[in-house]
């Protein structure tokens, strides 16, 4: 089983970095999809971040033995690479029928199921406090989508597919999420996204389209290569937070990432109003997404809490 390194301040700094990254991904990926396909857009991502991590590796004489991996950890590597590979193909589905600042309120529901998941793989405990912040994260979510309640409640259309295909990618995402910080068993963060990224690019490349590339205006095609280093820095920042720090104060972090969408897409919006559109939702729906943040932070930071509280109490009582 796998156990953090205790560099806690370390940690916290990396999982703020991927939830900025992965708060302005969604902008960059809507221009780029306007020409690619998502299965393409997904090989490039990955197999550009892998080759990377390949020639660093090689270079540093580091690549990652295979030599008395066992079935379990095979089986939890071919798990990691399924389990990414949907998501990141699903999410970019499901990005293209949304505005970004909905998709990525909608993968809030990782972090939260990664927490859940992690109550049964890892035994951490699930608090009356994690369970109070899923009521707030499930009650953020009615907020934000009041304008749309009818319509995604009623009817299939493409808004609720999207929405639907998101929740799909993000409940794939928790099964890579818990086999990579599995592996970290055995190999460092760098060698785990290596063979991630290089497992998954191999699975597509079948199905993609190179040459859409060259489709792309001088802006996309900047967008698609600072798409793929996104790619690198932001999972490489993650894995790496698993490393240092618990999954559930790593998750509570992450909830940040639909406010940083939020914020860019309308600073986007402001500066760059013929290329980003600003989001159609109303007060309420932004009340929405700040409640949704809320309750997953507290849903994730739930057992800190009660123990904190506990402690105080017991030496309130002593003293």
């Amino acid at each position: 089983m796998h156990t953090t390194s205790g560099r806690w301040v370390h940690g916290l700094l990396l999982a703020l970095l991927t939830a900025l990254l992965w708060g302005i991904l969604p902008i960059k990926l809507k221009q780029v999809l306007q020409v690619m396909d998502p299965v393409t857009v997904t090989w490039y991502r990955l197999l550009v971040s892998g080759g990377l991590l390949f020639i660093w590796l090689s270079a540093k004489r580091r690549l990652p033995p295979f030599a008395g991996l066992g079935r379990k950890r095979t089986g939890l590597v071919a798990l990691a690479i399924f389990g990414l590979l949907g998501n990141y193909v699903l999410y970019l589905i499901g990005l293209k029928l949304l505005s970004p600042g909905t998709a990525q309120l909608v993968v809030q529901i990782g972090p939260v199921l990664l927490l859940v998941a992690s109550v049964f793989v890892f035994r951490e405990r699930f608090s009356w406090g994690q369970g109070m912040g899923l009521v707030v994260l499930l009650m953020g979510f009615g907020l934000f989508f009041n304008q749309r309640l009818a319509e995604l409640l009623g009817s299939l259309g493409t808004y609720t597919t999207g929405v639907l295909t998101i929740l799909l990618a993000t409940s794939i995402w928790v099964f890579y999420a818990l086999s990579q910080k599995q592996l970290l068993t055995v190999w460092n963060s760098q060698q785990v996204m290596m063979v991630i990224y290089l497992g998954c690019a191999a699975l597509l490349t079948p199905w993609v389209h190179p040459l859409e590339a060259l489709q792309l205006s001088p802006l996309q095609g900047w967008l698609l290569l600072a798409c793929c280093l996104n790619t690198l820095v932001a999972y490489g920042a993650f894995a790496e937070a698993l490393a240092h720090w618990e999954a559930s104060r790593v998750s509570a972090t992450l909830a940040l990432t639909p406010l940083v969408t939020f914020v860019a897409v309308a600073l986007a919006a402001w500066l760059w109003p013929e290329y980003v559109h600003a989001e159609q939702i109303n007060a309420l729906g932004y009340i929405g997404a700040v409640t949704v943040v809320l309750g997953s932070a507290l849903v994730a930071l739930g057992p800190s809490l009660l123990a904190s509280w506990r402690a105080r109490r017991a030496r309130l009582q002593v003293g």
